[in-house]
């Protein structure tokens, strides 16, 4: 019998011969029992079913008390937290209210302020509106008497207009003549002096400009000039060299220059390096040094100052022998040392494309000529000519002009006051004290000013002289004027009767300015012009 078959279907399965009569009883069984079955489940399942239902009621009766607690403390929750909210906005309305309170005063505070100060403006407003009331009652009263004293003003020159006429006894074109006269001469009076002022205003403010004017114009017209002047080339036997010259990161170069105060210029140029500098002493002193570490190869610091300090006093010894050659050759003794050493220096400067030894010499030739014709001493003659110039080979040291700078030099050396006021004087920068003096001005002028001396020719010398002359003379009250200096001075004589002081200085800007306009000179021409009065009276 399979499991789960009813007890009649196994039976008959087992014994399938059964008569029916005998299983009628056993299917009323069967059905008894299946009918108790259902009874009994039917019951049981009501009893499971009220079981059910009463532990429902219980769960029901926990969850709906659990669900009124829950309730209780979420409204005291959310009473708390609402008490909370509202204690926060009270706070939060009561700072509100305290800041609002807080600016209001503060605004208060400031309309308050406002309002006193509009007062007080107020206030002083309707002072100063009394007092332009009265001022300008007062201003009304002057002006009205200013009228009346004016009314008695023309009325009184149209008198005296009258009075004068009848007692001059001119007509109104006469005297309108007269007054326009002296009105002119009071116009170039003030005119005078408007220039006189207009030109002391230009020196100071032009003073700072014209030096840089001066140093573009050396920069971009005399580069070639003074780089021609300043540099000298010492040849090298290789480009191997150039680097033994700079030595280890620049040392020995560097070294040279502190030296010798010069500047060492190693390009791409083959063969050569470049020594410059403005002082032409130092400069010997850097090409003769250079040329001797080159010949000996050896180059270092050490070395190089070695050598620059045995350069110095070789080259002192043979400046001091040009000096005294050139004493020889003028045969004057006596001089100083130092001043024999200066004077060899001068053989290294040029001036006006000559060079300057040489031209003290022929000064100095000059004046020994002239001494000789005019019975003076030829020897001190020639003295005062070749030293001259010795302030040239000191103004790169010293301050001031070359002649005051020869004439300390010359005191210094212990030279006759005669030499030193000459030396001095050859510019006429002082007052000639003797003959020696002007000998040497005339002999200086010569061979300054000579043709051919600036590539110049005696033709145009001689007429810039003239149109010099000629543009001064046609001046009205100017009696007589020279052209001094080879043209670099205009002397302007003026007549004193004509030619007042203020009006000199008219006249000495009016020439200069035609001078300027109508002539081509190199460098500038000083118009200097002279006034005076001059009274001869006899005694018999």
């Amino acid at each position: 019998m399979c499991p789960g078959e009813p007890a009649f279907l196994a039976a008959s399965a087992v014994d399938p011969g059964a008569t029916k009569g005998d299983t009628l009883p056993e299917i009323g069984v069967y059905l008894i029992v299946a009918v108790a079955s259902l009874v009994v489940g039917y019951f049981i399942r009501i009893l499971l079913a009220r079981m059910t239902i009463g532990t429902a009621e219980v769960r029901k009766n926990e969850i709906l008390k659990n669900a009124e607690k829950e309730g209780e403390r979420i409204q005291r929750d959310a009473e708390i937290s609402a008490k909370g909210e509202v204690l926060k906005l009270r706070e939060e309305f009561e700072q509100e209210s305290k800041e609002a309170q807080k600016e209001m005063r503060q605004t208060e505070h400031r309309v308050a302020k406002r309002e006193t100060d509009l007062d007080r403006k107020m206030e002083m407003i309707e002072r100063k509106e009394r007092h332009l009331d009265t001022s300008e009652r007062k201003l009304s009263s002057r002006l009205a008497k200013v009228q009346e004293k004016t009314d008695e003003l023309l009325a009184l020159v149209e008198k005296e207009k009258e009075t004068l006429l009848e007692i001059s006894g001119m007509s109104v074109d006469q005297a309108t003549s007269m007054l326009l006269s002296r009105l002119e001469k009071d116009l170039e009076r003030e005119s005078a002096d408007l220039i006189n002022k207009r030109q002391q205003r230009v020196r100071e403010e032009v003073r700072g400009k014209a030096t840089e004017l001066l140093l573009q114009a050396m920069q971009r017209v005399a580069s070639d000039h003074t780089a021609e002047a300043v540099v000298a080339a010492v040849d090298i036997p290789n480009d191997e060299m150039k680097g033994r010259i700079i030595g280890r990161e620049g040392r020995n170069i560097r070294a040279f220059e502190k030296a010798t105060g010069v500047d060492v210029i190693v390009d791409d140029t083959p063969g050569v390096v470049v020594v410059s500098c403005f002082d032409s002493i130092r400069r010997e002193v850097a090409r003769r040094g250079m040329s001797r570490l080159i010949e000996d190869g050896r180059i270092h610091p050490a070395r190089i100052e070695e050598v620059i300090h045995q350069t110095k006093r070789e080259l002192d010894e043979t400046l001091r022998d040009v000096g005294k050659k050139v004493c020889y050759e003028l045969n004057l003794v006596g001089l100083n040392n130092r001043i024999l050493v200066n004077l060899g220096r001068l053989q290294f400067r040029v001036s006006r494309n000559m060079n300057v030894l040489r031209h003290c010499v022929e000064v100095a030739q000059l004046s020994g000529l002239i001494a000789g014709e005019l019975g003076l001493n030829v020897a001190l003659a020639k003295r005062c000519g070749l030293l001259h110039d010795i302030g040239k080979a000191l103004d790169h040291d010293v301050e001031g002009s070359h002649a005051q700078a020869g004439a300390e030099f010359a005191r210094r050396c212990e030279e006759k006051k005669v030499v030193q006021n000459a030396i001095a004087a050859h510019h006429d920068e002082v007052n000639l004290e003797s003959m020696y003096a002007a000998v040497v001005q005339v002999a200086n002028a010569i061979s300054a000013s000579r043709p051919g001396l600036e590539d110049d020719n005696l033709e145009k010398y001689i007429k810039r002289m003239e149109r010099l002359e000629a543009v001064s003379n046609s001046y009205l009250g100017i009696e007589s004027s020279f052209a001094i200096q080879a043209g670099r001075e205009l002397r302007v004589v003026a007549d004193s009767s004509k030619v007042d002081d203020r009006l000199a200085v008219k006249l000495a800007r009016d020439i200069a300015n035609e001078i300027e306009e109508q002539l081509s000179y190199p460098g500038e021409v000083r118009v200097t012009l002279v006034r005076e009065t001059r009274i001869v009276d006899y005694a018999k």
